[in-house]
């Protein structure tokens, strides 16, 4: 398979297709970006960049961007609903292991807004906003892909001509839809609540940090500081519809049993969602490739799934631009699956997993050990180096070889 130097098209603009798109633009390789929304989508559900993700993109000078327009958050904190502070990890103990000893919060649309104008600046980007994937002819030495107009917007159905896909389409990926790649896992029988408040928790919950998993067997939730608000995800049982769990009744009573006042709380921000934990079976087909949420997803106790899926496109930008410039043959692309998919089920799904299981154990002796053992984990000094290292995803990116 040799590059005929047509173009590369990305399917989906998120912040994993935005960010792609820019690190292939920047290599002066002709892109194709094909989004179906006519403008950055107010997403509210990722929010954390973690240290070895700043580390790599530092580069290209997203790093920089996010700082400006993100929160430095050097702690977390692992809570109870009634016993308070459990355990804290200081990310600042990393500072030998990366530039970014921190977790940095910023709004996903934020990294996604600031892409879209960089991009803008590039000559010969092909940004097909308004439009998805309909049809993908792949063949021995090139791509076809059919866009059509999305559901809510006008314009033509278009035919773009690529060496390369990387579908970046989300966790519904009409990408691997078309390429008939099965996406095995769960879906959580729950939805996901997500709250956005200005109420300053920290004036009034001294002991918080900007990262707070708090542990309760019906109720647990995670609250975590944003540049400009807090944000709340919280559990809603799989009786409870949509509809009433985004009430305003339902988001008050949410919000008053993490911190009780007198008033109601002004509430910004309110969406709720599907969790899964699903690991696409393949991330490629010839000359297809999946990336982020459309080759894996989890659930986001962790802030990993965003965090992988950049991951995901550092590492094939890198192999691609390298196979471009006939730096390496094909086997650079080879690689890409068999470095990428087992950390999707090996960190991101495992740690995921292990994170929501701590926060929502209902049987009582196993919840005091597992509150126990992170409260000694925190103490020891080895041993939660070595957590900060698995939650940090250094570990990962080490173990596959994108890190030294």
């Amino acid at each position: 398979m040799r590059p005929r130097h047509d173009r590369v098209i990305v399917a989906g603009g998120g912040p994993v297709g935005a960010v792609a798109t820019l690190l292939l633009a920047r290599a002066g390789i002709p892109v194709t970006m094909i989004e179906r929304a006519d403008d950055v989508v107010l997403d509210y559900r990722a929010s954390t960049f973690h240290p070895p993700t700043l580390d790599l993109l530092e580069a290209s000078g997203i790093t920089a961007a996010l700082v400006a327009m993100g929160l430095v958050c050097p702690t977390v904190q692992i809570r109870d609903r009634e016993i308070g502070k459990v355990a804290e990890f200081d990310l600042t103990r990393l500072r030998d292991e990366t530039r970014h000893p921190y977790r940095l919060q910023c709004e996903q649309f934020k990294l996604v807004g600031w892409v879209y104008r960089e991009l803008a600046k590039i000559p010969g980007v092909d940004l097909r906003f308004g439009h998805e994937v309909a049809a993908i002819h792949p063949s021995d030495d090139a791509v076809v892909v059919e866009a059509a107009p999305a559901a809510d917007a006008s314009g033509e159905r278009v035919t773009v001509t690529g060496d390369l896909v990387i579908g970046c389409d989300g966790g519904r990926s009409t990408v691997r839809k078309l390429m008939a790649i099965d996406f095995p896992g769960l879906t959580y029988p729950e939805h996901f609540l997500v709250a956005g408040t200005r109420f300053d928790f920290r004036a009034h919950m001294p002991d918080i940090a900007s990262v707070n998993y708090t542990a309760d067997p019906v109720r647990w939730f995670m609250l975590l500081q944003i540049p400009d608000m807090w944000r709340i995800l919280v559990p809603v049982a799989p009786e409870v519809s949509p509809d009433d769990a985004v009430s305003e009744q339902s988001l008050q009573s949410s919000l008053q049993t993490i911190f009780a006042r007198p008033d109601d709380y002004e509430i910004v921000v309110r969406a709720i969602y599907r969790v899964h934990q699903r690991v696409a079976d393949a991330y490629r087909r010839g000359r297809v490739f999946l990336a982020g949420d459309a080759a894996h997803l989890n659930n986001p106790l962790g802030g990993m799934g965003l965090n992988g899926g950049l991951h995901d496109v550092i590492s094939l930008t890198d192999r691609l631009v390298a196979w471009w410039r006939g730096h390496a043959d094909v086997s650079a692309l080879d690689g890409y699956e068999p470095q990428r998919r087992p950390e999707a089920i090996n960190a991101i799904h495992a740690i995921t997993a292990r994170n929501k299981k701590l926060l929502e154990e209902r049987d009582p002796q196993v919840r005091a050990r597992n509150l126990y053992e992170m409260r000694r984990t925190a103490a020891d000094p080895e041993l939660s180096y070595r957590y900060l290292l698995d939650s940090s995803m250094i570990s990962s990116l080490r173990r596959s070889g994108m890190i030294r």
